[in-house]
């Protein structure tokens, strides 16, 4: 009786290791917040239930982006020629950026010599059999989306449960070997960006709920990149992908102000610091103390915050589904904008300069 009583004690201790990663945006009117944890999983159930396997019809393109995923870097610079720069990441790839012209904006994530994964939101890239600003009840309609996702990896299982918000906003496919995650634009209604990504790229990001069978794979110290430049990345892309998601509504261009910079950085830097996610800084104040400090001259300011997205692709989706937050990336008042990013700490501020 004792030795079934410590079983049982030891299975449920088990069942309690559970790792939180938390995703939170904040403004003045409205928090989001997108928990995501990782179970281990004590049965066969993730393997053996067959109702959670993909639609086996959903196959790969034979041209188009989709293609990418599993090329070699020379097979990669054939087609899309050399980056514009390389920005290092915190999982083990890094982003080759290609923004020459940002109707065809791509970022290709590469490691060892081989394309893991690809963000892609310029309007005009082919992501056949889907394109960027298609209507999403086109995309309901040619392909079944299921709320959980299986697969297998180096002796371990996997099962993603998406949530009913997930699938609204970010669903997940599985098209041969990739897995293709769709970012709705919930407010037009259209696909707004798309990721492409290999197994072990998906199991390190772990962007959904995952439960899982065997060992949960985790990105060593060794495979990240250097985190000063992983933000300085993060603040380009992320100004590159705002100016992408205004000129889809037919709004001017931000430039770049680094005063702004300066004070969007020290922002993001005193909330990691002070665990304090506010626009309202007990040492530095409001916004417009800030840039007052920072000796940013402007007509009208407005600020976005996030904490603990993944990458600056994430946070620029997540900021386009929140009511708030759009409406400040997409007022057509602002002339310039500053980035500062932080530890997965994230600041967007925006000005309108006087005229000269």
């Amino acid at each position: 009786m004792r030795a079934l009583l410590r079983i049982l004690l030891l299975i449920s201790a088990v069942l309690l290791i559970i790792f939180y990663l938390n995703i939170s945006v904040e403004d003045d009117s409205e928090v989001l917040v997108d928990e995501r944890s990782s179970s281990p999983e004590l049965d066969q159930s993730l393997i053996e239930d067959e109702s959670i396997k993909q639609d086996p019809a959903l196959k790969l393109p034979k041209t188009g982006l989709l293609t990418l995923v599993g090329k070699s870097t020379l097979e990669l610079e054939k087609e899309l020629g050399r980056p514009m720069r390389v920005d290092p990441t915190y999982y083990g790839y890094d982003w080759w950026i290609y923004n020459s012209d940002l109707s065809n904006y791509i970022q290709v994530g590469v490691a060892d010599d081989k394309v893991v994964t690809v963000y892609a939101i310029g309007p005009n890239v082919d992501i056949t059999p889907f394109k960027i600003g298609q209507p999403i009840e086109r995309i309901y309609a040619s392909a079944y989306i299921e709320p959980n996702i299986s697969l297998e990896y180096d002796g371990s299982s996997y099962r993603f449960e998406l949530s009913e918000a997930d699938m609204n906003t970010r669903p997940l496919l599985q098209m041969g070997d990739v897995y293709v995650q769709l970012y709705f634009d919930k407010f037009d209604g259209i696909l707004s960006s798309i990721r492409l990504l290999d197994a072990e790229t998906l199991i390190k990001l772990r962007p959904y709920e995952l439960v899982y069978l065997g060992d949960l794979l985790e990105v060593s110290p060794a495979e990240e990149g250097a985190e000063e430049e992983v933000e300085k990345g993060s603040q380009l892309q992320i100004l590159d992908i705002t100016n992408i998601m205004r000129e889809r509504h037919q709004l001017n261009r931000l430039g770049f102000d680094e005063k702004t910079t300066i004070v969007a950085y020290n922002h993001s830097k005193d909330m990691f610091e002070t665990e304090d996610f506010s626009h309202t800084s007990e040492k530095y104040g409001e916004l417009s103390d800030r840039l007052e400090a920072g000796e940013v001259f402007y007509q009208l300011a407005g600020e976005n915050i996030a904490a603990n997205y993944i990458d600056a692709p994430a946070v620029m989706e997540g900021w386009l589904n929140s009511k708030g937050h759009r409406e400040t990336m997409l007022n057509d008042k602002f002339t310039h904008i500053g980035v500062g990013v932080y530890k997965k700490h994230y600041t967007q501020n925006f000005i309108q300069k006087w005229e000269e």
